[in-house]
């Protein structure tokens, strides 16, 4: 299959390369010129414009930093650009509205589009290991479905346009939520006492089991590797969970929907962000404990 590819970054990079092993032809932009130079060393072909990109392409993919940059490129250079015949496929985490917006406009000119944020970081990404949510009409889904599942280990379907965007923001407000507790849990362990393996032993196999605690252990040296392990280099960048719990909490505000904890976690993931630590993986919060 002919895939455009437009947002070549941390996530989107090893995405394209990918694709690309699944034996697919990949014609890859971004506006770095880093990124397109790994891209063509990844096997894709390369292009200094999204109009150019897309054409003949029968999927185009997106990855891409934030709702407006989302809008504009499919408004001004893949809508219209692309064959009409072409799924639309947007993997960026975005606001609700805009995904919608955006997947009307679409549909408005007869394409099929879904929005298909996704969970598991650059590791995931890199590994081909991705969980995508999708949202959009049944058909535009199960044409992108074997794009999807080139990238990931699980693809679903969680509703119209504009699911996708809100399971990927609900379950990262959790995750911030779980990791800050697991973070609190662990720490306290260790001022009474309790040795943080003996304490990870315990509560991974006991009511405290959590993804945080047993898949991304928070401390070095405890529990399964991580980022921890790494002086908390790589993985899920603080910026990008406060760039979901922003999401988060602009969706509970329209939606009316009371979130005490995301709320708190949402704010405490703002004072590490302030503190200095953008370089850092979001599970070094624990630090701040």
């Amino acid at each position: 299959m002919k895939i455009a590819f437009i947002g070549l970054g941390n996530m989107g990079g090893g995405m394209a390369a990918n694709l690309v092993k699944a034996g697919h032809t990949v014609r890859a932009f971004d506006l770095s010129q880093d990124a397109l130079a790994r891209a063509k060393e990844a096997g894709c072909e390369t292009f200094s414009t999204v109009p150019e990109a897309v054409q003949g392409a029968e999927a185009v993919v997106s990855m891409l930093p934030n709702g407006a940059i989302v809008k504009d490129v499919y408004a001004s250079n893949v809508i219209g650009h692309a064959p009409h015949a072409a799924t639309l496929i947007d993997c960026s985490t975005i606001d609700v509205a805009t995904a919608k917006a955006v997947a009307d406009a679409a549909h408005a000119e007869g394409y099929k589009m879904v929005d298909a944020p996704v969970s598991g970081g650059i590791a995931a990404a890199n590994g081909g290991t991705l969980t995508f949510m999708v949202g959009g009409e049944i058909h535009a889904f199960d044409a992108a479905k074997p794009v999807l599942e080139a990238m990931g280990k699980a693809v679903i379907h969680a509703g119209d346009a504009g699911a996708g965007q809100t399971a990927k923001i609900c379950n990262n407000m959790l995750l911030a939520i779980t990791m800050i507790g697991t973070a609190e849990a662990m720490k306290m362990a260790e001022k009474l006492g309790l040795d943080q393996q003996k304490f990870y032993e315990i509560s991974s196999q006991s009511s405290g089991y959590n993804w945080s605690l047993n898949a991304y252990t928070p401390l070095p040296g405890v529990g399964v590797d991580s980022p921890a392990d790494n002086g908390y280099a790589g993985g899920f960048a603080t910026p990008l969970m406060v760039k979901d719990l922003r999401l988060a909490m602009e969706a509970a505000e329209t939606a009316d929907a009371a979130v005490p904890l995301g709320s708190r976690a949402a704010a405490l993931y703002e004072d590490f962000l302030g503190a200095g630590n953008d370089a850092l993986d979001f599970s070094a919060i624990i630090k701040t404990y």
